[in-house]
C-alpha cells in the first residue's frame, strides 16, 4: 500500500472559504486571521499541489483557470468527508436552518423532496417559517428564504430557481361561461383572484388577451397561493398565477383559461447572505436544492 501524504487541511480550509466568500478579507475574518496568515496558508497550499491558484495584485486575490478547476475538484470531495465526520461522531449536535419558504412552493415543491435531504444529511433540520416579508427578514430572524420576485435585493446571494408563464386558472364551470376566447364582456362579468405581492402578474395577462384596459367585476386579494387555487376550484373567481403551480396541483376541478404564452415578471428565488453560505446548514441546504432543480 503506497502511503499517500494528506493535503494541509487548514490551508484547504483557507482556500475554499475564499473561494465561497470572494473575498480574501472576508475569509481572514471568518477564520480569525491576519489576510498574511491566510496567504501563506494559500501559499502553502500551492507549493503542496504545484499550481498557482490565486493571482495576486495590489491586495486582491483573483481565481487562476487551475485554481477553479482544483476547486471544483475537490469541494465535492470536502463536503463528503464533512458528512462522513459528522455522522460518526458522536459530538456533533443537531444543524439548525431558519427557513423562510412561502406556503405553496412548500407544499408543491419543497416537502416531496425534504425526505431525500434527511437521507443525505440526517443532522440537518429544518425550522420553516412562511410569515409576511421573507427577503427583509433574510440575516435577521431567517438564515435563508425562497422567495417569488422580480429579483432580490442587491447584497443577497441569490439563485434563480425557475421561470414561468402566467395561466388564468378557474374551475370548470367559469370555464365554460367565458367561452373558448378572451370575450371582454364575458370576462367583465368574473372575479379576478390575485396575489398581493405578484399584482404584475395580472398586467402582463391582460395585455397578452390585449385587453390592459379591462376592468372586471371585483378584484379579490390574497396573501396564499394555497387558498387562491382552493378558491378558484370552488368558482370564487379566476387566479392569475403560474403555470406551474396548475400543474403540480393536478386538480381535476381547474382549467386553464385560453392557450395564450404569457411570460410572468415573477420567479422563485432561494436568497441569503453571502457570508451564510459559509455556515454548514445554509451550505448544505443551497447546494441540496440547486442539484435537485426543485
Amino acid at each position: 500500500m503506497v502511503n499517500r501524504r494528506l493535503p494541509p487541511l487548514r490551508a484547504l480550509e483557507a482556500f475554499v472559504r475564499t473561494v465561497r466568500l470572494g473575498s480574501a478579507r472576508a475569509a481572514a475574518d471568518e477564520l480569525g486571521l491576519s489576510p498574511s496568515a491566510l496567504s501563506r496558508r494559500i501559499g502553502n497550499l500551492e507549493s503542496f499541489v504545484g499550481k498557482r491558484l490565486f493571482t495576486r495584485a495590489r491586495q486582491a486575490m483573483q481565481l487562476t483557470d487551475e485554481g477553479q478547476a482544483f476547486y471544483e475538484a475537490v469541494n465535492p470531495h470536502l463536503e463528503a468527508l464533512t458528512r462522513a465526520v459528522e455522522n460518526q461522531s458522536e459530538n456533533f449536535s443537531l444543524l439548525r436552518l431558519h427557513l423562510g419558504v412561502l406556503p405553496l412552493f412548500g407544499s408543491q415543491r419543497l416537502f416531496p423532496r425534504l425526505v431525500e435531504l434527511r437521507r443525505s444529511h440526517p443532522l440537518l433540520h429544518i425550522d420553516i417559517d412562511t410569515g409576511p416579508h421573507l427577503e427583509d427578514r433574510v440575516g435577521d430572524t431567517l438564515d435563508a428564504a425562497i422567495i417569488l420576485s422580480r429579483g432580490p435585493s442587491r447584497g443577497l446571494h441569490a439563485v434563480r430557481l425557475d421561470h414561468n408563464m402566467v395561466h388564468a386558472i378557474c374551475n370548470r364551470e367559469i370555464e365554460q361561461a367565458v367561452g373558448p376566447e378572451p370575450h371582454r364582456e364575458l370576462l367583465e362579468r368574473q372575479t379576478f383572484l390575485i396575489h398581493n405581492e405578484l399584482p404584475e402578474s395580472f398586467d402582463a395577462w391582460k395585455a397578452a388577451i390585449g385587453m390592459s384596459d379591462l376592468e372586471p367585476n371585483a378584484i379579490d386579494h390574497f396573501d396564499s397561493g394555497q387558498l387562491m387555487l382552493e378558491a378558484a376550484a370552488q368558482g370564487l373567481g379566476v387566479a392569475i398565477m403560474h403555470d406551474d403551480h396548475l400543474r403540480r396541483a393536478a386538480d381535476d376541478r381547474l382549467a386553464r383559461l385560453y392557450e395564450i404564452s404569457v411570460e410572468s415578471p415573477y420567479s422563485y428565488w432561494f436568497v441569503c447572505k453571502p457570508t451564510a453560505l459559509e455556515e454548514r446548514p445554509v451550505r448544505i441546504f443551497h447546494d441540496w436544492l440547486v442539484k435537485a432543480g426543485l
